[in-house]
């Protein structure tokens, strides 16, 4: 992390990401103890040994707070990308945030939010003839 950006290579492509830190996720980091050079540490103050080790590790926190069997951690990075497009994200900046090489992954999330975005302006003009 440098000047209030994290930057790091995606395990899957290999592709360079740097992500703005929020503010809410720095207060976080500065009162969470972490490792010497990891945000996210096992119960030992270890870091995970692998993106599956810590999959695992959330799935069962989110099993112990009693949410559904769906919530996993790429479900969070799904509602991440949901979020961003329906605020009007573009494609290449969905790509940059996430690392998606291909186009196509990143249109998957701005067309269901300018569906989103179509129906209610439909859904408008039909009450206001109304």
């Amino acid at each position: 992390m440098k000047d209030g950006v994290i930057s790091l290579r995606t395990q899957k492509t290999g592709v360079w990401v740097h992500l703005p830190v929020f503010k809410h996720l720095q207060e976080s980091i500065d009162a969470t103890p972490t490792g010497d050079l990891a945000f996210l540490t096992t119960e030992r103050g270890k870091p995970f040994s692998s993106g599956a080790s810590f999959g695992n590790w959330f799935a069962k926190q989110c099993t112990l707070a009693g949410l559904p069997d769906e919530c996993r951690a790429h479900g969070l990075r799904k509602a991440g990308a949901t979020i961003a497009a329906d605020e009007g994200a573009t494609a290449h900046e969905l790509m940059a945030m996430y690392g998606w090489s291909r186009l196509t992954m990143a249109e998957t999330y701005t067309r269901e939010a300018e569906k989103k975005k179509l129906a209610r302006g439909a859904s408008e003009r039909l009450s206001n003839r109304m």
